[in-house]
């Protein structure tokens, strides 16, 4: 939508290809953030599990109402 805009724009050709590559950018741009954003919420989810994992373990190695 944005790109048949830029294509229909009354200036001259110059113009139009310095706001296609604005627009390109802004795309690139758009998909890093996006994955730099799931990339940091998989790492966080990660490191919850592993903490997770870790208390289970402690809490069945000192169980206290295991016979030993």
């Amino acid at each position: 939508m944005t790109t048949f805009s830029v294509v229909n724009l009354p200036v001259d050709n110059w113009i139009k290809g310095f706001m296609g590559m604005g627009l390109a950018f802004f795309i690139g741009s758009t998909f890093t953030l996006a994955k730099t954003t799931r990339d940091l919420h998989e790492s966080k989810k990660l490191t919850s599990r592993i903490d997770e994992g870790k208390v289970e373990n402690l809490v069945f190695q000192d169980d206290p109402l295991t016979l030993k």
